[in-house]
C-alpha cells in the first residue's frame, strides 16, 4: 500500500507543517552559521564572539523599531553595510594581532570580546527583555491545511537570498577566488602576491555583516536582551560542523538538518528537549565524523 494512503488529513497536514517549519528556520539558521563558516574556512578563527554580533543586530532592529518605526526588514538595507564597517573596526583593533597567535590565544581574545559586548550591552541597556512588534508579525498565511507566520516567511526569503548571494560572491567573483585560494594554501597566496592581511580583513567584515544581518531579521521571532546571542552561537557551532568546517554549502545543508531536528523534536518531545537532540547529533557526528557530515577529512579548502 502507497504509504500516503496510510496517512489521514491530519497526519498529511501536520508533516507539511513540520517541512514547511524546517525549511522556514533552516533559512534563518544559515545566514547565521555562514558568516562563522567563512570567518573559520579562510581565517581558521573560530569566533566566539560570533552571536554578541547578531545581538546587536537585533538591538539595531529594534532601536530602529522604537525611534522611527522601521521595519526590521528595510533595517537590514543599513545593517549590512553598518556591520561590515563594524568588522573591518574590530579586526583592525583586536583581530589583526592575533591572526597568526596560537589558537588558545585565538580562544582568549574571541571569548573576550564577547563578555566585552555582552557587559557594554548590559550597562547601556540594562538585562529588560525588549521585543520588537510590526504589524506583519501577527499576520498569518494559510495555504490549504499549512499556517505560517508572514514575518517568518520574510525572514527566511531574505536570509536565503543573502546566503545565496555570499556563496555566488565566493564562487564567482575576482575577490571570492583570492579568499578561497588563501583558505587553501596561505603560503601560496602569498608567494602568489596576494595580500592575505587585506583578505583576512575582507573576510572578517564580511562575516560580521552576515550575522548583524541574521541579527535584524530575528529580532521579531525572539526576545532582545545582552545575552541573546549565546543561543545561536551554540547553534552555529553544530551547524558548521555538521556541515564540514569551512564549507559554506554544507553550513546550508546541517542548518536544514538541525531546523529539522530541532522542529521534530519540539513536536514529539516539547520544546524544552529541542536542544537535547541537535547536541546529541554533534557529539555523534564529533565521534564517529569528525570532518564533518559533508567535510572531507584532511581537507583545507573552502567548499563552495
Amino acid at each position: 500500500m502507497d504509504p500516503a494512503r496510510r496517512l489521514g488529513p491530519a497526519q498529511i497536514g501536520v508533516l507539511t507543517q513540520l517541512v514547511v517549519a524546517t525549511v522556514l528556520l533552516g533559512g534563518i539558521y544559515a545566514l547565521i552559521s555562514v558568516g562563522l563558516t567563512l570567518i573559520f574556512g579562510i581565517m581558521r578563527v573560530v569566533n566566539f564572539a560570533h552571536g554578541e554580533f547578531l545581538m546587536l543586530g537585533m538591538y539595531l532592529a529594534f532601536w530602529a523599531f522604537v525611534a522611527f518605526t522601521a521595519d526590521p526588514y528595510f533595517v537590514v538595507v543599513v545593517a549590512i553595510p553598518l556591520f561590515f564597517v563594524v568588522g573591518l573596526v574590530v579586526y583592525g583593533l583586536v583581530m589583526r594581532g592575533v591572526i597568526h597567535a596560537s589558537h588558545n590565544v585565538q580562544i582568549f581574545t574571541t571569548v573576550g570580546l564577547s563578555t566585552v559586548l555582552q557587559n557594554v550591552a548590559l550597562v547601556a541597556w540594562s538585562g529588560d527583555f525588549r521585543y520588537v512588534r510590526p504589524w506583519h508579525l501577527s499576520t498569518v498565511l494559510r495555504a490549504g491545511s499549512t499556517i505560517f507566520n508572514l514575518t517568518q516567511v520574510v525572514a527566511s526569503l531574505i536570509a536565503v537570498a543573502l546566503t545565496l548571494t555570499l556563496v555566488a560572491f565566493m564562487k564567482w567573483t575576482h575577490a571570492g577566488r583570492v579568499m578561497r585560494a588563501t583558505a587553501q594554501d596561505r603560503d601560496a597566496a602569498t608567494l602568489m602576491g596576494i595580500d592575505t592581511d587585506r583578505v583576512y580583513r575582507l573576510t572578517f567584515a564580511i562575516g560580521i555583516a552576515a550575522v548583524g544581518a541574521a541579527g535584524v531579521l530575528v529580532a521579531p521571532l525572539y526576545s532582545v536582551y545582552p545575552t541573546a546571542g549565546l543561543q545561536f552561537v551554540l547553534l552555529s557551532y553544530v551547524v558548521v560542523v555538521l556541515g564540514g568546517l569551512g564549507d559554506m554549502l554544507g553550513a546550508m545543508i546541517g542548518s536544514l538538518i538541525v531546523a529539522a531536528v530541532e522542529v521534530a523534536g519540539s513536536y514529539l518531545f516539547g520544546a524544552a528537549w529541542k536542544e537535547i537532540f541537535y547536541f546529541i547529533l554533534f557529539i555523534l557526528v564529533l565521534g564517529f565524523r569528525p570532518a564533518g557530515l559533508f567535510g572531507q577529512r584532511g581537507a583545507g579548502t573552502l567548499g563552495v
